[in-house]
């Protein structure tokens, strides 16, 4: 199991091993799934309600196809476990959160100080995404009513 050291959320770990897309749909007994950079996350979506843990692989800084594979999940109603790994960033925590992952397994480590940082730097937010916080323009539509 992937030591996870950010993780937002109250049940226990899942430390099921994550087996591949390709393997996932012949084993009946699978939980964990791994995506990898390539794959298409809608091949997991007649299978939500029996999968407890999701990884997406970022293997390198610069690939961000882990975001949208997220987001496709997030929106399709998928509340299991979402934990990104790999090669990530203190930069890109916050937008991690933000698409939907709860648990984030970093192949080097962060200095927890930094990742605090950046888990705070956007109060406010623009788009309606995977973390449920509303977006800012909703929030000002909603100010003045009720006074």
């Amino acid at each position: 199991m992937a030591d996870v050291p950010f993780r937002f959320r109250s049940d226990d770990v899942v430390a099921d091993p994550a087996v591949t897309v390709d393997a996932f749909a012949a084993q009946t007994n699978a939980t964990a799934v791994r995506i990898e950079p390539g794959e298409d996350a809608r091949a997991l979506l007649p299978f939500l309600d029996r999968l407890r843990l999701v990884e997406v692989n970022f293997p390198t800084f610069t690939d961000g196809r882990g975001f949208s594979a997220a987001r496709v999940l997030r929106e399709a109603g998928y509340t299991g476990e979402l934990r990104a790994v790999g090669d990530i960033g203190v930069d890109q925590l916050s937008h991690l959160r933000r698409c939907g992952f709860d648990a984030i397994a970093p192949s080097a480590e962060l200095d927890p100080a930094e990742a605090a940082t950046a888990f705070a730097v956007w109060p406010e937010v623009y788009q309606a995404t995977g973390d449920g916080r509303p977006p800012i323009w909703a929030l000002r539509h909603t100010a003045g009513r009720g006074k």
